[in-house]
């Protein structure tokens, strides 16, 4: 194949590369009934977030209705997804 650039197939190319190297993010959603120190206290020891990360992440769910708090593989991310589920947030993996 070509590295022509104006190549269509060229570009599906450089679309699949960007999409493998980009990963899966985990997705924080808001809800009515966790506090915001419940979510910051989940996202540190959950999702290693420093204090001030986490309270950053949920003031932008509590404003936003969702944050991305953590990207990785699938297998990286599917433990946290289901901790911060267990533990009653709404969480998934995009």
């Amino acid at each position: 194949m070509s590295m022509n650039p104006f190549n269509p197939e060229y570009e599906n190319e450089l679309d699949l590369l960007v999409q493998e190297s980009e990963g899966h993010e985990l997705v924080l959603f808001n809800d009515d009934v966790n506090t915001f120190d419940w979510v910051i206290s989940s996202l540190v020891e959950v999702c290693d977030h420093e204090v001030l990360q986490a309270e950053q992440c949920a003031l932008i769910v509590h404003t936003k209705g969702k944050c991305g708090v953590k990207n990785g593989t699938y297998e990286e991310l599917e433990p946290k997804c289901t901790a911060l589920l267990s533990r009653g947030l709404s969480a998934e993996i995009a």
